[in-house]
């Protein structure tokens, strides 16, 4: 299976209405949507299915047993990250490292610490078979960590479902955090949205460098490119520096808001300049991800 993920330094740069746009024109039965921070993926794909869940178990917490607990204080004393008080745990500040517990002098009637480390549900994974095929994406809950296994457990509930077929596009997360390093692990192609500001191409800059570090190929596009050429001049010349394919640059469109906002792609508007532009860079990845004539290496 080829493995196509569309990344972006930065939140807002278009990355899902490429990556969405992409899924539409390579007809991919296989897709997912990385970024389980904040998935939106699925307003696009996904109708009245029911997926399947699972719950996914991030970081440990701390569970205090009151009955068994003494009131010593010992484990709000330890704790480093202030995350117990009267008597109480708070679990958006508690990191799991289990200090509380290894300090805790009281057991219960089963020999256990009266507080101590126990998994907690820190979002799930879903797996939708749309009409397109198998979709694989996930959700975070608010304040838990571990991202990036959800990360891992999303591809592989996405390789478990369909993983004969040819070829899966991955829509990633922004940054270059564990998520990012997830979505990239085993990939063959890596596709750059940039967008033409200062803070756009600096991340573009950060996700390059994690790429290579991964060993994995890299081509770019960017977004709304004639909102400042300068920048974007500035971009061309980092990719030719870089020896980074630029696949197109994409104008900016109202199609894209309306497109967007009906949950549909942009190249599902055939009068829309965006999605020419997409469509354009879907045919000069496509032989890029298939390694037609193409090298080894960013």
């Amino acid at each position: 299976m080829k493995q196509l993920v569309v990344l972006s330094g930065k939140g807002g740069t278009g990355k899902t209405t490429v990556a969405s746009s992409l899924i539409r024109l390579c007809g991919s039965k296989v897709f997912a949507d990385c970024d389980v921070e904040a998935p939106n993926l699925h307003q696009i794909f996904t109708g009245k299915e029911q997926p399947q869940e699972k719950p996914y178990f991030g970081l440990k917490k701390a569970v205090l047993n009151t009955e068994a607990c003494i009131g010593c204080g010992r484990c709000e004393d330890s704790c480093r990250f202030s995350a117990i008080a009267n008597g109480s745990v708070n679990p958006y500040e508690c990191e799991g490292c289990g200090v509380c517990e290894a300090v805790c002098p009281s057991r219960d009637g089963d020999g256990r610490p009266a507080i101590r480390l126990e998994d907690r549900t820190s979002g799930k994974t879903m797996l939708f078979h749309t009409k397109a095929g198998p979709f694989s994406t996930a959700q975070l809950q608010i304040g838990s960590g571990a991202s990036g296994r959800l990360v891992s457990e999303v591809r592989a509930n996405l390789y478990g479902a369909a993983s004969k077929e040819p070829l899966a596009i991955l829509d990633g997360s922004p940054g270059i955090g564990c998520p990012v390093v997830a979505s990239i692990t085993g990939t063959d192609l890596v596709l750059l949205v940039a967008e033409p500001s200062l803070s756009g191409f600096h991340d573009m800059q950060r996700v390059v460098e994690t790429a290579r570090r991964f060993g994995t190929k890299a081509a770019a596009c960017i977004n709304k490119y004639d909102v400042c050429t300068e920048i974007s001049q500035k971009i061309e010349s980092f990719c030719k520096r870089e020896q980074i394919p630029l696949v197109g640059k994409i104008p900016f469109d109202q199609a894209v808001t309306k497109a967007v906002n009906s949950g549909r792609t942009v190249v599902d508007d055939p009068g829309s300049e965006a999605g020419k532009a997409i469509r354009q860079i879907w045919e000069q990845v496509y032989p890029m991800l298939m390694n037609e004539n193409i090298e080894k290496g960013v």
